[in-house]
Parts: C-alpha cells; sequence; structure tokens
C-alpha cells in the first residue's frame, strides 16, 4: 500500500521541477524577486520590533492618517489590477485600457499619500535621523514605495501601448493574441497584488506600534 503512495508523491515532486524547468525567465525572475523582496522586508520588521526595548515607544502618537488613505487606495488597486487580465483574454481593449489607467492613478495616489505619510511623522516628532524605530518607520515605507514605483514604471508603458494600439484594429488583434503580452499583464498583476498584501501587513505591525 505504501509504494504507490511513495510513487505519486515522486511524480508530485517530478512535475514541480519540470514546471520550474518550464517556466518563462520573466516569470523565474518576478517570482525570484518577491522571494527576495520578502525576506528583505521580513528582516526589517524584526529589525523595526526589536528596536522598541521599553516596548511601544509610539503609544502617545497615532498612525498617521495618509497611511490610512493610502491603505484604501492600494485595496482598490488590488481590485482594479485584478481585472486586466480578464480583459485582456475577452479582447475588451477599452476595459483594459480604463483600469490600466485605474492603476496607475491609485499607485499614484498612494505613492503621494505615502509622502504626506512621512511629513505627519515629522511633525508628530518622530524624526528619520532620531530613534533608530522611528528611522525604520521611514526606511521600510520607503523600500516598499521603491519596490512600487517599479511595478507604476510598467504600468505607464502599458497604459501608453494600449492607448496606442486601440485605434488601430491590426495592432489590436497582433497584441490580443500574443501569449508574450498575456504573460506581462499576468506578472504585473501578480506582483501588484504582491506588493498590495505586503504594504497591508506592514500597515498593521505599524497599527500595532502606535
Amino acid at each position: 500500500m505504501n509504494k504507490p503512495v511513495a510513487k505519486s508523491s515522486e511524480k508530485e515532486r517530478l512535475s514541480t521541477f519540470e514546471r520550474i524547468e518550464r517556466m518563462h525567465p520573466f516569470q523565474t525572475i518576478i517570482y525570484l524577486a518577491m522571494f527576495g523582496s520578502g525576506l528583505i522586508f521580513l528582516f526589517f520588521v524584526i529589525a523595526f520590533l526589536l528596536s522598541q526595548p521599553d516596548g511601544l515607544v509610539f503609544n502617545r502618537f497615532y498612525i498617521p492618517k495618509a497611511f490610512i488613505a493610502s491603505s484604501f487606495a492600494i485595496l482598490i488597486s488590488s481590485y482594479t489590477v485584478s481585472r486586466l487580465r480578464l480583459f485582456y483574454v475577452e479582447d475588451n481593449i477599452r476595459q483594459l485600457l480604463i483600469y490600466t489607467g485605474a492603476t496607475l492613478i491609485l499607485g499614484l495616489v498612494f505613492t503621494f499619500l505615502q509622502v504626506l505619510g512621512w511629513k505627519e511623522l515629522d511633525d508628530m516628532g518622530i524624526k528619520f535621523n532620531g530613534l533608530p524605530s522611528g528611522s525604520f518607520l521611514y526606511i521600510i515605507s520607503g523600500i516598499h514605495l521603491v519596490h512600487l514605483l517599479g511595478a507604476l514604471i510598467f504600468a505607464i508603458s502599458l497604459f501608453l501601448r494600449v492607448l496606442k494600439i486601440a485605434v488601430d484594429p491590426v495592432d489590436t488583434l497582433i497584441f490580443a493574441t500574443n501569449p508574450f503580452d498575456q504573460l506581462k499583464i499576468r506578472l504585473f498583476a501578480t506582483y501588484w497584488h504582491f506588493m498590495d498584501a505586503l504594504w497591508i501587513i506592514l500597515f498593521f505591525v505599524f497599527l500595532l506600534s502606535f
């Protein structure tokens, strides 16, 4: 009875390795980038928590309102970006353009609110060059923003491309039937969701520190 189970497990492991080997290089790069980013943020969050030896040193402050607003913005963007692949598969270029633009705008709003959040921290007396725990707030949120900027650059590129091909039926057909374009949209959505989830985790870490 045990042998079939062992053979089945071996086949599952082999199929997993085969899937990894067959992945497009872009997939490998994105997944490795997300894994590496996750480790970096884990290190910084642990360092942030350990930098508060006397407990939560920010309990006399409040979490920046801009951070709260930015969390709503990025949650909404998680919905808009999730629609991109569906509209691509349906050849709905108009909706693809609208939702790409909406995702881009929400990402820019998030960026603006993050900067406002840093100003609120500074106004509360939490300086970048002050206590280590305060510096980590800027560093962690800043590194997250840098990671998101890469996705924003791709969103701008995708928006401009879709805007250009939307007026040309031939370009639209080529774009809609290109598996490489579909892969890029899927990976973009995956990376965006990852950055969204990462910020929500960071937000709750910050929330518990105030």
